[in-house]
């Protein structure tokens, strides 16, 4: 594999949060970091002077940078937790294990507790998070104790022990914020109502609580209980305004491989992540070249095969995008919704950011092969049966019928041959008719080409709608040329294509490379156009001028200005520099104007 500069891969780096990892020579990891904008942050290490000795040293080291995007900034903050412990890279400093980062627990026992903690026990309690700050845990469980009533005693509340009374209500009781379940003064179905609610709140889900709570308010107003209305209005007014912090990747969803494929006709790149009670502790993108027309199905199971034995994995399920044959002790979700669903999608970008990483990558190191791809999708898109390796585009130029004249662009291998532009002055049509001018201007260009035997484009591009291709057509046929070029219009308001004899317009992606080709094919004919045509228009007005002089018509104008170069020196010259161009008669008639 190429070896890419580290300018490139700066340069290639996208503008999102994530995860960077950098490797020396030998594929050593030397440092992971964290970034909200993963462009900016990496590139500032080679962007400025380091007064750390450290860095500077690290910097000198780094041959290759890796990075994983993830949605947002606290998520890099867990990933970069993730991958320091995992790997211990020598630059960086060792961090603490999962338990450093705060957890919401709903403890498994009658009446369960709510309370925050950095120790998961396997015994049937949920959690929710990790959280990166604990400030976000405290904000979440005082607005769960403001809306809900609950315990916060660790009395083991079971059925015969709070029927001996063994228990005695406490200062939280008297305060409001607890119904007394220890005395028997809340029933477990209530409670567990509440539990229901909350659990909803830490996921984010707020629906039910405020249809509730609205319902408690409309009730308690009815009743004329306007203060404790109130009361609820304001919990209302909480959780509206509150932006809660919830899970990004669900805690139960552990020991699961995540792969995804993103792919064109020549390349497939497969995207691997590894998840640890919720959190990504490892990604890998593999690039696959075709050799034939392999799926990605095909490809997938393949990739998948490699992947776990290069790296060992044991996993006993797998989320992947469709359903692939892997090992039969091995379950395969296809995820539909939900988590499981948000975490393939991120596989998913990371696969497209990747690709797009290595297109950009390409185009420096490796044109040939950034060309050929272009060109096979291009084929692909505009239903092509040769790849486009010769365009030619036209354009017609005119303002109130003035000087009309037209435009050729030529590119090859998808860039301009701007040696190969022709202009044409419209010699066959009078006003502004670009109908008949295209028709004039794209027989003349292949009848040329076919007289001069030489080589044809694979795709013609007219600037315009229906109208112009039928006119270029009407060219084509005469040339008995149809059917052996390939002939598209392009309309400029909503970019259709059209196609020969097909009403209905091709629309391609607007981020397609496809699509963006024949836009500058198309504004690069129209730009050239202009050009000349402002020249002709601007020469003209020059020539009108010394016509005006009596006896002077317009091949002595071009003669003297072929001399003299403008205006301005004409009008400097003398009788005898005048004299010596166009004859001593006319040179007293043009010194004479002028003085």
């Amino acid at each position: 594999m190429i070896e890419i500069p580290i300018k490139v891969q700066l340069s290639t780096l996208p503008n999102n949060p994530g995860v960077y990892q950098f490797y020396d020579a030998e594929g050593i990891i030397l440092y992971v970091g964290k970034a909200k904008n993963l462009k900016k942050r990496v590139s500032s290490y080679f962007n400025k002077h380091h007064d750390s000795g450290k860095t500077r040293v690290l910097v000198k080291k780094i041959v290759s940078i890796k990075h994983i995007v993830v949605p947002t900034e606290s998520d890099a903050l867990l990933l970069e937790n993730n991958l320091i412990k995992k790997y211990q890279p020598r630059y960086n400093v060792l961090l603490k294990d999962d338990k450093s980062y705060p957890w919401i627990c709903i403890k498994k026992e009658r009446f369960p507790r709510i309370f925050s903690t950095r120790r998961m026990v396997k015994d049937g309690s949920e959690y929710f998070g990790p959280y990166t700050n604990i400030k976000t845990v405290r904000v979440l469980l005082d607005l769960i104790k403001g809306l809900y009533p609950l315990r916060t005693c660790n009395y083991d509340l079971s059925y015969d022990k709070i029927k001996a009374g063994k228990y005695k209500l406490c200062l939280e009781y008297h305060l409001g914020n607890c119904k007394g379940p220890c005395e028997d003064l809340q029933n477990e179905e209530e409670y567990l109502e509440h539990i229901s609610a909350v659990r909803g709140i830490i996921k984010g889900n707020f629906k039910s609580s405020l249809h509730s709570f609205k319902n408690q308010m409309q009730n308690l107003a009815s009743e004329m209980k306007f203060e404790e209305a109130q009361k609820i209005k304001e919990k209302i007014e909480i959780l509206e305004n509150y932006q809660v912090k919830s899970t990004v990747v669900n805690p139960k969803i552990n020991n699961v491989d995540v792969f995804s494929i993103v792919s064109d006709d020549a390349y497939a790149y497969v995207n691997f992540l590894q998840l640890s009670y919720g959190s990504i502790i490892r990604s890998h993108t593999m690039e696959i070249k075709k050799k034939l027309a392999e799926s990605d199905k095909e490809l997938l199971e393949l990739a998948i095969i490699e992947i776990r034995q290069r790296f060992n994995l044991l996993s006993k399920e797998l989320y992947v995008p469709f359903n692939a044959l892997v090992d039969k002790s091995i379950k395969v979700v296809v995820p539909k919704l939900g988590d499981k669903k948000k975490i393939l999608e991120l596989s998913e970008r990371n696969a497209k950011f990747y690709r797009q990483e290595r297109f950009k990558q390409i185009k420096i190191t490796d044109p040939d092969r950034h060309t050929n791809r272009i060109m096979a999708q291009m084929q692909k898109d505009i239903r092509l049966s040769k790849e486009p390796r010769h365009i030619e585009c036209f354009d017609n130029s005119n303002i109130q019928g003035t000087n009309p004249v037209a435009a050729c662009v030529v590119f090859r291998n998808g860039k301009p041959a701007k040696k190969e532009y022709r202009h044409y002055n419209i010699k066959t049509v009078e006003g502004p008719d670009d109908f008949a001018s295209m028709e004039e201007v794209v027989f003349r260009r292949y009848r040329r080409l076919l007289d001069e035997n030489k080589s044809l484009p694979q795709l013609i591009v007219i600037d315009g709608g229906k109208g112009q291709l039928s006119s270029a057509l009407k060219s084509l046929d005469a040339l008995e040329l149809r059917g052996k070029i390939a002939i598209i219009g392009i309309a400029k308001r909503l970019e259709e294509i059209y196609f020969p004899g097909d009403s209905i317009p091709l629309y391609l992606d607007k981020k397609s490379e496809s699509l963006k080709i024949i836009q500058q094919l198309r504004n690069e004919a129209h730009r050239f156009g202009i050009t000349f045509h402002r020249n002709k228009r601007s020469a003209a007005a020059i020539n009108s001028e010394l016509e005006e002089i009596d006896g002077i018509g317009e091949k002595t104008a071009e003669e003297l200005l072929k001399y003299f170069k403008s205006v301005k020196r004409i009008k400097e010259a003398s009788i005898e520099s005048l004299a010596g161009t166009i004859g001593i008669a006319k040179a007293k008639k043009v010194y004479e104007n002028f003085h």
